[in-house]
């Protein structure tokens, strides 16, 4: 039996075909739960997405029953009709995203949990599935249609679902870019979304490793990249000619990239450089003029372009939100923020005839709704809610600071202080990547630490990405130096503004965040009371050890470092002997972004030196917490630790807290 025959029941049977009414799916409120449940429930639902003719919805809804599931589902505007098409335990596979691709059909990407060799990956595959279901799934992408073409039969792609244009005058069709003939060499293949047929476009050449189409469909630009050097190139494909527009090294340059075609095909969007920070320009291929479109002062231009299905033209930019320069959408923006002033709006979906749309309002203190909107009837309409159970009238607004490091750099970070009087026990917070970056809105983990009266401050250490090329490739071989020294300059400035003492601080994070934790116990032992780190970095070495089983080993020596010596010094595993506080490590059983080596290294280190640390692993866990079980014992095992070791700042934090009934 082949691999992917084996695979493709295993699959299906995981993503479980499903239709029972609605009312079976209702979370009734629990008021004997444990209040970080509260928090550490699953959104109940995401991603809403229209049909292109804006009479359906499907959407994501997380079921937390006996077994918790989630549930792709379809609503039907007009008849009130509900289908539920596939579901997932969120374990072995997961939903990973869906598009209409037609009004009739959704294709879902599937990701699921397996081996190369002995290296454990993940691999993603294309479902396709009419919106009420009937019929059941089917793979599209079907091995046996292709490998007679490819080179290497015996090589299996790993990744099915780039889609690099959806075909709107096409419903009946997609193009995928798939590594089919050569490992990291994709080619691009058209492929009917009703039947798994599939005819090859381009071959693979040239070391392109994406690929992209203007608005009329045709593929016209190929982004290469050698892996060894770092050398890119982006092609412009004039006839069967490809002609260089840009070329640097991805590793030391700032370069430019190509993100979309404006409607006229002889104008490309690209993101570039101005001065330190990167900005959106268009480039006309005929004249080769370059204009600038949009810079943000002091800050990176990032994501995608944003499209009117009506023009099929560039209309803005993802960018800390939505920024347009259509003035159609300026001005529905504008009506939607003076109708809800207090909340940052963002339009996630729209009909094909932009009458019908969705708008997704959050704030620090609205953890986060869908609404529907009907342009012709004026009207906006609650659609859901994602975190129905919590209160709040009890969350905290963030307020965004600056403070100064000690070498004279200004770091951004979010300050929240729950309600109260301080000094408050504090929770200090970095985020994972370490090229992510905090923003204002809801966040999950900030509401739970401040429902239990810590204070918390999440900083844009160096290294996130958004302030700048250099502020960004400061991380490069700088883990453990001036990365962390700004977050340990962060817990100086809460005790120096009086919103904590010295000895009632917590560091907690997770992925890069939790590296950073482990590092705090090794390079300032003495200042916090408690370290957490959920799904963290122990050891350095092993990270560019891991690397070399990937392509990209050479991009992860040149972010890390290649001198063991060097690593070891930099990593939490080969300096736990003078390690002093308290620790509490979770890692997810089936973590393929970090490996829980890392954190079973490290409790085993930390018990040979007789440590105070607590060591948990989560059941067939992942580095995303996707899993309800494991998701609330994660919060319950945070819960625990933390009342132990941070003092409630009065009687009243301490019975909110839990540790007395008084």
């Amino acid at each position: 039996m082949s691999y992917h025959k084996a695979l493709l029941p295993a699959l299906l049977n995981a993503l479980l075909l499903f239709a029972v009414s609605f009312s079976t799916l209702a979370t009734e409120p629990d008021e004997n739960k444990p209040t970080y449940e509260t928090f550490s429930a699953l959104p109940t639902y995401w991603a809403p997405s229209l049909s292109p003719d804006g009479t359906k919805i499907a959407f994501v809804q997380n079921v937390e029953q006996e077994e918790a599931f989630a549930m792709l589902a379809t609503f039907d505007l007009k008849k009130g009709e509900k289908h539920y098409l596939l579901r997932s335990d969120n374990e072995r596979v997961k939903i990973n995203w869906y598009n209409w691709v037609n009004n009739e059909r959704l294709v879902v990407s599937a990701r699921y949990e397996t081996r190369r060799g002995t290296t454990k990956v993940h691999d993603t595959r294309l479902l396709s599935i009419k919106f009420d279901g009937e019929g059941g799934a089917f793979n599209m992408v079907e091995w046996e249609r292709i490998k007679r073409r490819a080179g290497n039969p015996n090589h299996i792609p790993q990744f099915h679902d780039d889609v690099i244009d959806w075909l709107p005058d096409d419903p009946d069709h997609i193009l995928i870019a798939l590594d089919a003939e050569v490992l990291g060499l994709p080619s691009v293949y058209k492929v009917n979304v009703n039947t798994g047929g599939v005819s090859r476009i381009i071959r693979g050449k040239k070391r392109i490793r994406d690929w992209l189409t203007d608005q009329q469909s045709n593929v016209r630009i190929g982004i290469s990249l050698n892996y060894d050097t770092g050398e890119r190139e982006v092609f412009l494909k004039e006839g069967d000619d490809w002609r260089t527009l840009f070329a640097y090294n991805a590793m030391t340059e700032k370069g430019e990239y190509p993100v979309g075609f404006a409607k006229d095909p002889n104008i490309l969007y690209f993101k570039g450089y101005k001065g330190d920070f990167r900005a959106l320009y268009k480039l006309n291929l005929k004249t080769n003029e370059r204009t600038e479109v949009y810079a943000d002062d002091g800050y990176d231009v990032d994501g995608s372009l944003i499209y009117s299905p009506v023009t099929r033209d560039a209309i803005g930019v993802r960018h800390d939100g939505r920024f347009y320069w259509d003035e159609r959408y300026v001005a529905l923006q504008n009506g939607i923020d003076i109708g809800l002033p207090d909340y940052d709006n963002t339009l996630v979906s729209f009909s094909d005839d932009e009458q019908t749309y969705i708008v997704y309002s959050e704030s620090d203190v609205l953890p986060g709704v869908y609404l529907l909107g009907n342009r012709e009837k004026g009207t906006l309409d609650v659609l859901f809610q994602q975190y129905s159970q919590i209160d709040p009238t009890q969350l905290s607004e963030h307020k965004l600071i600056e403070y100064e490091a000690r070498d004279g750099i200004k770091i951004e970070a979010y300050l929240t202080l729950p309600k109260g009087d301080g000094p408050f026990p504090t929770i200090i917070h970095p985020h994972g990547g370490p090229g992510a970056r905090d923003f204002s809105g809801f966040d999950y983990w900030t509401a739970y630490f401040t429902s239990k009266g810590y204070a918390v401050l999440r900083p844009n250490f160096r290294g996130s990405r958004g302030y700048g090329y250099s502020f960004a490739q400061s991380q490069m071989k700088g883990w453990g130096l001036a990365m962390q020294d700004d977050i340990t300059d962060a817990a100086h400035w809460m005790v120096k503004q009086g919103h904590t003492e010295r000895d009632n601080m917590c560091i907690v994070g997770a992925s890069y965040g939790g590296y950073a934790a482990l590092m705090a116990t090794v390079k300032t032992p003495d200042l916090f009371k408690c370290a957490i780190s959920f799904a963290g970095v122990s050891s350095l070495k092993h990270v560019v050890i891991h690397s070399r089983r990937f392509l990209n080993n050479e991009f992860v020596k040149n972010q890390i470092g290649d001198d063991y010596d060097d690593l070891e010094a930099r990593s939490p595993y080969y300096n736990a002997k003078g390690i002093k506080t308290p620790i509490l490590l979770v890692h997810g059983e089936e973590d393929r972004i970090v490996p829980p080596l890392h954190s079973r290294y490290m409790a085993d280190e930390l018990e040979d030196y007789d440590k105070v640390f607590n060591y948990v692993e989560l059941e067939s866990g992942d580095h995303f917490l996707s899993i309800q079980r494991n998701r609330h014992l994660f919060f319950k095992e945070m819960d625990m630790f933390l009342n132990q070791y941070l003092k409630p700042a009065s009687k009243d934090d301490a019975v909110k807290a839990g540790l007395t009934t008084e």
